[in-house]
């Protein structure tokens, strides 16, 4: 029942910026806590963000004051805002209901020249 449907991935130049969506349906969406991860091929999952029903933020240490993330409760929508990109943040971009197993299919992000 829960979805999840990434969007917003692309080819960037580093340095650049990005801004990744994630519209939610299936679920309590105000007072649900939400996450951002990736993945490169032949590694772990990585967290990357969270964001609490209440607005509450956490970041890893790799993306903290270049990547935002924010939801939107109107419309169901996590986004996580990504600036001064660089080629190790290359991945497959997935969002989450913390707790939950359900993911998204993922969006692809890729800092190259």
């Amino acid at each position: 029942q829960v979805q999840l449907v990434e969007s917003g991935g692309g080819l960037v130049q580093p340095g650049g910026s990005l801004r990744l969506s994630c519209a939610a349906s299936g679920i309590i969406f105000r007072i649900s806590n939400m996450g951002w991860y990736r993945q490169v091929p032949g590694k772990q999952r990585e967290w990357v963000a969270s964001i609490t029903g209440g607005g509450s933020t956490n970041y890893a240490d790799s993306v903290k004051s270049r990547f935002t993330i924010f939801r939107d409760n109107a419309v169901n929508t996590v986004y996580l805002q990504m600036n001064s990109l660089k080629p190790e943040d290359t991945a497959v971009y997935y969002c989450s209901v913390v707790g939950t197993p359900y993911w998204g299919q993922g969006t692809q992000v890729t800092v190259s020249s």
